[in-house]
């Protein structure tokens, strides 16, 4: 207790290691994993005398954060924590994914994390802070001259405060092209690690449901279901339940598998195809449902705010989540005829 916490990656992991203790207001560890304590909270918790707290629950300010625990696939969540600089330890097997990928790097997240990847720190991480530190005296000592090995001409130049003209014009003309670039360097990257492996996903459901005959399996059961509104409002009511909302939502995976089912059973004919706008509504009654207090922190709620918001978005996702589906039905009448 009051020790450190040396927190490595399991296997297919990213990131790490971490190395995490109580420093000063620092004192929480703060999860946030669909209502229940994974194991790695108690161990970490152990280890360094930090306090747990549920997110599910109640909110802590962030200069009170030791570190967060995550159960996220993917989506907002693994990277919002890594963006205000606090340490995030996933639990899932999740790298640098989602729209906030930029900011999960391996000094400060750290996925597929379980009890066998806690361990207390040893001085190796005394060590190595000691030749750090020595480095950046050197290198501060190698800036002071007129230009830096380390930088170009003109990022030197943009440093001093007497710029001449040509150099103003020069920086700003940079700025620009720099501005359009990183623009379409970010558009390539979000193709390239959110969108290309969303088709790839489904294109994988989707041929392991024709060729395994799963598919087949999946009419029979879901043709009662998908195939009426009476199945669909059964559908979403299941999904909005408060209790199993949170652990449905992370990764929108329920989601994207009932949805590719009932799309290739629309696709053969088995499920009226106008059938689709109030199936649409009836498996995404879950979504987000995770990412609630973190929402919540996001809009810098107040902790009290955040205890009395969480039940009661959930509650209200299960109130409106069967109206919606009915809604939608009435909605789908004269679709594609």
């Amino acid at each position: 207790m009051g020790q450190k916490a040396k927190i490595v990656k399991g296997s297919g992991g990213f990131g790490g290691p971490l190395t995490i203790g109580v420093n000063g207001k620092r004192n929480k560890l703060m999860y946030i994993t669909g209502g229940h304590k994974p194991a790695i909270v108690d161990k970490i918790c152990d280890i360094t005398g930090a306090e747990p707290v549920n997110g599910f629950e109640t909110s802590v300010p962030e200069d009170e954060i030791m570190a967060a625990v995550i159960d996220c696939g993917g989506t907002l969540r693994c990277g919002i924590y890594p963006q205000k600089g606090i340490p995030t330890i996933n639990i899932m097997a999740t790298g640098k994914s989602g729209p906030l990928r930029q900011y999960i790097t391996e000094d400060i997240y750290v996925s597929n994390v379980d009890v066998e990847q806690v361990s207390v720190a040893g001085e190796e991480s005394d060590r190595a802070a000691v030749t750090e530190a020595h480095t950046e005296t050197k290198e501060e000592q190698e800036q002071k001259a007129t230009y830096s090995k380390d930088k170009k001409i003109m990022e030197t130049r943009a440093e001093q405060e007497n710029k001449s003209v040509l150099t103003k014009i020069g920086l700003a003309a940079g700025k620009v092209i720099n501005t359009f670039y990183q623009a379409s360097r970010d558009a390539v990257e979000t193709m390239l690690h959110t969108v290309i492996p969303f088709m790839g996903f489904v294109a994988l459901l989707i041929g392991i449901i024709q060729g395994s005959g799963i598919g087949d399996l999946f009419a029979n059961v879901m043709s009662p279901l998908g195939g009426n509104i009476w199945g669909l409002l059964a559908i979403g009511f299941i999904c909005s339940l408060p209790f199993l909302s949170p652990l449905l939502g992370p990764g929108g995976v329920i989601g994207q598998v009932l949805g590719t089912l009932i799309g290739v059973e629309i696709g053969k004919g088995n499920i009226p195809p106008n059938l689709a706008l109030p199936a649409l509504f009836a498996i995404n009654t879950q979504n987000a449902a995770d990412f609630i207090p973190v929402g919540l922190g996001l809009a810098e709620a107040e902790t009290k705010t955040i205890e009395v918001g969480v039940p009661s978005v959930l509650y209200s996702r299960f109130l409106n989540g069967v109206p919606r589906v009915f809604v939608a039905w009435l909605a789908s009448f004269g679709l594609y005829k």
